[in-house]
């Protein structure tokens, strides 16, 4: 059997998903990750992105945005403002959520907010294809 650690997404109003995960590769704001069981502990946000998590030999992925994670060797806890399965992300809900982000970007007032709402836009732009 392979080893595990507990994973958890958590939005401001719910538990999103939680199991035993084998892996969960992250969206990191310095690149991607993989964590697996036994990580070394760290604190990081997430660019707009989709979270890969393997849970019992299945895989789900979520799009995240304005994330952050805990990582601990036996844990990883994602604290997500927003979190949508991408299987529940329909092509009018994509359009929708890019149009937003291109609104934050014209109203964007920094270069990190700027940088936010771009990857938000590549991200989102990539599940359309």
């Amino acid at each position: 059997m392979a080893q595990t650690f507990t994973f958890e997404l958590v939005s401001p109003e719910k538990v999103l998903l939680a199991g035993e995960a084998e892996q969960v590769q992250l969206p990191g704001a310095e690149g991607d990750m993989t964590i697996l069981p036994g990580h070394s502990p760290l604190i990081s946000t997430l660019r707009p992105g989709v979270i890969d998590v393997m849970l019992g030999g299945a895989r789900s992925r979520i799009y995240v945005r304005q994330a952050f994670a805990q990582v601990e060797p036996d844990r990883l806890t994602v604290l997500a403002e927003k979190a949508q399965d991408v299987a529940e992300l329909t092509g009018a809900v994509i359009a929708e959520e890019v149009a937003a982000a291109e609104a934050e970007l014209a109203q964007a007032k920094t270069d990190e907010q700027r940088l936010v709402a771009n990857q938000a836009i590549a991200a989102l732009s990539s599940l359309r294809g």
